[in-house]
């Protein structure tokens, strides 16, 4: 092809190229979008956050009150008090409530103790379950897998008449008296007997952690026993310190399986949640509690709150982790 030729065709193709208007970039529409999207974003959680926040600062707000009894009771028109004092806390743990000295200490002290007790039961129960879903293999092991996926979307308050019956063939509810911290006992059992079925994250976790380091450990003559606890766990902190949290909060938290095996019992052999409840709707019942009943929702949540704070890197880590696919 001639010199002269390929002029031509450069020519035209500049003429045409002229004729027709480049497309315009659509960068800034995008980016309006975009901000769009994110302003309406910001302006829905903010709406839920208010909505999530007024009742919790009407209950501190509330607690912090002037005075045991503002005359209300629950129903009160102001939402910020008139005046602000400790009287409710005073009271809170010093008082006597239905012939029991320092009610709530004891119920918090109750409630501690279960706590901790579910636990360290339920944390390991979940992990060594974790720990043979993921790590080993026998015959039923995915029928087994599916049967307790199919368990844990009925809610738990469904099997509340059947332990209640079995605690109560074994003489572990409705102890009255003396023998009232008997009932504390099938309490523990009930918050610990399943957890093993609620092993799916921390499956999810141990899944991430290579198989090689558990075939190596069994040539060298390791048992299944020191693989866990020597291998697997010191590498597991964020998952064991998750499934220590939320085995922690349920019992810490619980009202319905509390109410049913404690029942009504030795005031002073209570959790929070069922005393906190007698001073509202109990047979006793007094609308001027409420100011204490407030400071005692407090100070409940406290703990809750400053655990949360003091372990959330490894809570979220333990949560991210343990969603990989099993």
């Amino acid at each position: 092809m001639s010199t002269e030729v390929l002029k031509e065709q450069e020519v035209m193709d500049v003429e045409t190229s002229a004729a027709v208007p480049p497309k315009k970039k659509k960068y800034r529409s995008q980016k309006g979008a975009e901000i769009t999207s994110l302003v309406f974003s910001y302006i829905v959680l903010s709406i839920l956050a208010i909505v999530w926040i007024i009742p919790i600062l009407w209950i501190v707000l509330t607690a912090f009150r002037g005075g045991l009894d503002n005359g209300h009771g629950i129903v009160s028109s102001d939402y910020f008090p008139s005046s602000f004092g400790i009287d409710a806390f005073k009271e809170l743990f010093t008082g006597s409530w239905l012939g029991v000295d320092f009610y709530f200490l004891r119920w918090f002290a109750n409630t501690l103790v279960i706590a901790v007790i579910d636990c360290v039961v339920s944390t390991l129960l979940v992990l060594s379950v974790a720990y043979c879903m993921s790590k080993l293999r026998f015959k039923m092991r995915k029928a087994f897998m599916n049967i307790t996926m199919i368990l844990g979307l009925f809610p738990g308050f469904m099997s509340m008449i059947a332990i209640y019956y079995l605690l109560k063939s074994f003489g572990l509810t409705g102890n009255t008296g003396d023998n009232a911290w008997i009932n504390l006992v099938g309490l523990v059992l009930a918050y610990s007997a399943g957890a093993g079925l609620g092993f799916q994250v921390a499956k999810g976790f141990f899944d991430v952690i290579p198989t090689s380091l558990v075939e190596s450990a069994k040539l060298d003559g390791c048992t299944n026993s020191k693989i866990f606890w020597k291998i697997i766990l010191p590498l597991s902190k964020p998952i064991i310190i998750y499934t220590a949290l939320m085995s922690f909060t349920g019992p810490w938290m619980d009202f319905i399986f509390a109410k049913v095996i404690i029942g009504g019992g030795n005031p002073g052999w209570w959790t929070v949640s069922v005393g906190l409840y007698s001073m509202m709707y109990g047979n006793q019942y007094d609308a001027s509690m409420f100011t204490i009943f407030a400071a005692g929702c407090v100070v409940v949540g406290i703990p809750i709150v400053g655990l949360f704070m003091a372990l959330q890197k490894y809570y979220v880590e333990g949560v991210t982790a343990g969603a990989v696919k099993g």
